[in-house]
């Protein structure tokens, strides 16, 4: 059994750790307030920025002038993942989720016999990736000099992403994140950029409504690569959102734990020094009987 002395530094330890998570509790629940506001005030952009591309794309699709963000390179060989994740940790598994659909979608490709290279953004991603595809990474993003991403952060990821494709690096580009849904809910997202996805849609609801100057092809030229910075910014949005929901749950979770290992020690605690004090009282009155 633990001496007194122990079990009472123990629980000043456990006290003082319970401040700690509690102190970042509070934080994360601030922050992400304003990241959640965030988030959600930049999807109806994003999906409108969508709408649009879809419809110019869905007219040019196939065509020989479409532009290269949308047809492609023509083939689908190598594959780059670029794997969003956050720079600090004690988040719970915010970052662990999206490292794991990075490599299950890392081992598809190189099953299929696919080239994977991939760019990370952020260290904990860098770090877990590190283990076992230390050979595919290309590169990295550092982030942990700001405070609050902004829209020049995914336009410095995006020409990166444009620099490697323009240099034939790769054919097909998929950004990995996690879309906020609540403090408790962050859904690991896959979306492919590059090329443009275009969804199917129907014929019937598809005819041409609109007149386009210039050509649909120059607006394309034009608007994809917004397109794509925007889908990176929304995806560094929804990340911040979605990490500043699972510290909060995670910190709060572990000032429950916290809490409930205190109870134990001092339960501990006082049964140990009823001993000791029980054990004292039968040294002294079997002296007094012994004189």
């Amino acid at each position: 059994m633990a001496n007194l002395k122990d079990l009472k530094n123990r629980i000043a330890s456990v006290k003082s750790t319970r401040k700690i998570t509690k102190a970042m509790q509070m934080v994360a629940a601030a922050k992400l307030r304003r990241a959640q506001d965030a988030a959600e005030a930049a999807r109806p952009y994003a999906q409108r920025m969508a709408d649009v591309v879809n419809g110019l794309a869905a007219s040019v699709a196939g065509s020989e002038t479409a532009p290269k963000l949308l047809a492609g390179s023509g083939s689908d060989q190598t594959h780059l993942l670029v794997v969003m994740t956050a720079e600090r940790g004690l988040c719970g598994g915010f970052n662990s989720s999206i490292v794991k659909a990075a490599r299950v979608r890392a081992g598809q490709l190189l099953n299929e016999g696919k080239t994977v290279k991939i760019l990370t953004v952020g260290k904990k991603g860098r770090e877990q990736l590190r283990r076992d595809l230390s050979a595919h990474l290309v590169g990295h993003v550092d982030l942990s000099e700001v405070k609050r991403v902004g829209y020049e952060n995914a336009a410095g990821i995006s020409k990166q992403v444009f620099d490697l494709f323009d240099a034939g690096e790769f054919d097909v580009a998929t950004i990995f994140y996690n879309r906020f849904e609540s403090v408790i809910s962050q859904i690991p997202t896959p979306q492919q950029i590059i090329p443009a996805e275009v969804p199917e849609t129907d014929t019937a609801k598809s005819e041409t409504l609109y007149e386009y100057e210039p050509s649909e092809e120059a607006i394309l030229e034009d608007l994809l690569p917004r397109s794509v910075t925007t889908q990176i910014f929304t995806a560094l949005l929804e990340n911040a959102a979605s990490e500043q929901g699972a510290r909060m749950s995670a910190m709060d979770n572990a000032t429950r734990n916290a809490g409930d290992m205190i109870d134990r020690l001092t339960i501990q605690y006082n049964r140990s020094r009823q001993a000791a004090i029980t054990k004292e009282l039968i040294e002294i009155i079997s002296g007094a009987e012994a004189l």
